[in-house]
């Protein structure tokens, strides 16, 4: 759970940083967020056999604050790295997005085909106080989207905890949206991706949302618990096929 410190400055945040982020000025705002739902993150140059893991995801999947190769997508990618994976992480994060804006764009998102996507979206929804229905049906469509596009992506979801100062009810109805739609759509489930930081003030920047880069080292580590085993698996499968055909 965040502490009620970290929780007063995320609303804090959620008000001002992180809708600036989204919506620098208000004669900006049609431009700006036409920019967020049809930007595609940049899958770079890949190698023939390497797979694509896309993070889909807000500021916190962004790594606002952070140089790019210290946001937990860019540790990920390391890990798979050292383990001689042939994977490719994409950061699709973007700072101040609700779960509304992660649908929109989804589709080009999805245009380079990744064979996993993590979704981490309705922090914003959350701090922003939103009606808890309407993030659930939005994070369903996602799932119900990426699948039409392409039925053998695999979709993990990442939890999160609300902000406590939110009352008890809303905190119970958030927390519990996320493994209740992992357990109804047979998701991969990280259970909280802060856990370990959240709240812990060595691990996290002055505004005690975002994650030092030591903090994403620790997200990192949240995320491949869950993730490693399955990018492995696919790999081993990979692998295998390719034996099978060069018999």
């Amino acid at each position: 759970m965040i502490a009620v410190g970290a929780a007063v400055s995320l609303l804090a945040s959620c008000r001002s940083t992180g809708d600036r982020d989204q919506v620098p000025r208000a004669g900006a705002a049609r431009d700006t967020v036409a920019r967020a739902s049809t930007a595609r993150p940049d899958t770079g140059h890949r190698a023939p056999g390497t797979r694509l893991v896309v993070f889909l995801g807000t500021s916190l999947t962004a790594g606002l604050g952070l140089d790019p190769d210290e946001a937990y997508p860019a540790v990920v990618q390391r890990r798979l790295d050292s383990l001689e994976l042939p994977w490719r992480a994409v950061n699709a994060g973007v700072s101040g997005e609700t779960s509304a804006g992660a649908l929109r764009r989804l589709d080009w998102v999805l245009a380079d085909r990744p064979a996993v996507l993590v979704v981490e979206t309705g922090a914003n929804d959350m701090l922003r106080g939103m009606d808890l229905d309407s993030t659930r049906a939005n994070l369903a469509a996602i799932v119900r989207r990426a699948r039409e596009m392409d039925p053998g992506v695999t979709i993990v979801l990442a939890g999160m905890e609300a902000a406590p100062n939110l009352g008890p009810r809303y905190a119970a109805r958030f927390r519990a949206l996320f493994p209740d739609l992992a357990a109804k759509e047979h998701l991969p489930l990280i259970p909280f991706l802060l856990a370990g930081v959240g709240g812990v003030d060595s691990l996290n920047q002055a505004d005690g949302i975002h994650p030092t880069a030591a903090g994403d080292r620790v997200v990192a580590e949240n995320v491949w618990r869950v993730l490693g085993p399955l990018v492995e698996r696919r790999s081993d499968a990979q692998a295998r096929g390719r034996t099978e055909l060069q018999r």
